[in-house]
């Protein structure tokens, strides 16, 4: 009945759009991530941003994956609510996320929690902000490797940096922390990128080491230098849409074997000529930051071409011979899964009988939960 991996037990279907997640396929890439570091579960703290779920989180527990990555506070108390033992806040607290990180700590006293700072003026802030709450906060350095987007140069002398947050009485310096999201190109090309800056980074990490009585860790890259961080020696990798896959990334970075596990659903609701119809997957229902070409990859078909976006209609113009009806289901791998994810109050989850069994919730896209 189902040819198509994709496809949907009519009998199941909820209203569209909505975006499936596949669990036989999350297990799959789950396992093959395992595999990809010789089964050493200590080397991964993968990212939380793509599902955001506590579902998931559940998961990672179930495969001994106890260490996580996330970019907001609401992501790092949905890992707490659900006992992860260990979480990285990968953005810098400033402002009011310096007392809300706090009391995050706080209420869980149970998790071990570490974020990050790039500057001596936001490690003081923090300092004085722990100090006040008589606590100690463990604080990654945030080295910039040119994506020019957080961090401290690293051809500049970061090491002071560290050397003044180690006199901070109430931060405590676990070590650097890498993302070069900005690497693009070959296998090849990336890894020779991220092995010119990570060469230099090491080096002055195990000089620095000699003046302390423990040693410094190191959190490393995403999804596209993963094969490159996986291969070092004592660094921790952080990739986030293995758990989903997208376009981009099968497209992109087709050295590594995971499966796409998310998928929209949407259904064709007016046929305004001859030659086009509008489905609901509108700006609403996918991440549309990249141009009209790189928002979905219709699996139906690949004679379908998106012509134009809006806010719930896509116009998809039929090039190809098959016919679609008002109401046929429209089947579309996001490019960009991470913030399509974002746009669902929850998930639909799909079992391998190609039924929808199950409800997601994607509780993190929220920007506060508790705290």
């Amino acid at each position: 009945m189902h040819k198509n991996w994709w496809e949907i037990n009519p009998e199941t279907l909820v209203d569209t759009p909505f975006l499936a997640v596949y669990e036989d396929r999350i297990r799959l890439n789950i396992e093959r991530l395992i595999k990809s570091v010789d089964g050493d579960v200590q080397k991964l703290r993968p990212h939380v941003k793509t599902h955001k779920s506590g579902e998931i989180l559940e998961l990672f527990k179930k495969y001994n994956i106890n260490k996580v990555k996330c970019a907001t506070i609401a992501e790092a108390e949905l890992c707490a609510m659900h006992q992860i033992p260990d979480v990285l806040l990968a953005y810098q607290p400033v402002g009011l996320k310096k007392e809300r990180w706090i009391s995050l700590i706080q209420k869980y006293p149970s998790i071990y929690f570490s974020t990050l700072v790039d500057n001596i003026d936001s490690a003081r802030e923090l300092n004085d902000a722990a100090w006040k709450s008589n606590c100690v906060l463990n604080v990654y350095v945030d080295l910039n490797v040119g994506m020019n987007r957080t961090g401290f140069r690293f051809s500049d002398d970061w090491t002071s940096l560290m050397h003044h947050i180690g006199l901070l009485h109430n931060l405590h310096l676990l070590g650097v922390h890498i993302y070069d999201g900005h690497l693009k190109g070959s296998i090849e090309e990336r890894m020779d990128t991220a092995s010119k800056s990570f060469t230099v980074i090491n080096e002055k990490v195990q000089e620095f080491q000699r003046h302390l009585n423990y040693e410094l860790k190191m959190v490393a890259g995403g999804s596209n230098t993963f094969p490159f961080y996986s291969n070092q020696k004592k660094v921790e990798c952080s990739p986030g849409t293995f758990v989903f896959w997208d376009a981009n990334y099968q497209t992109n970075l087709p050295e590594q074997e995971f499966e796409p596990a998310a998928v929209l659903v949407g259904s064709v609701i007016s046929k305004p000529t001859e030659n086009t119809f509008c489905i609901d997957i509108g700006y609403k229902a996918v991440a549309s930051e990249n141009p009209i070409n790189k928002r979905i990859v219709i699996l139906n078909d690949d004679n379908l071409f998106a012509l134009s976006h809006s806010e719930e209609h896509l116009i998809v113009e039929n090039r190809g011979e098959n016919h679609y009806s008002i109401g046929d289901l429209i089947y579309a791998l996001p490019y960009h899964v991470c913030p399509t994810c974002a746009l669902y109050d929850s998930v639909q989850v799909v079992n391998s009988k190609h039924q929808i069994y199950d409800e997601w919730r994607v509780a993190a896209r929220s920007r506060k939960i508790n705290i």
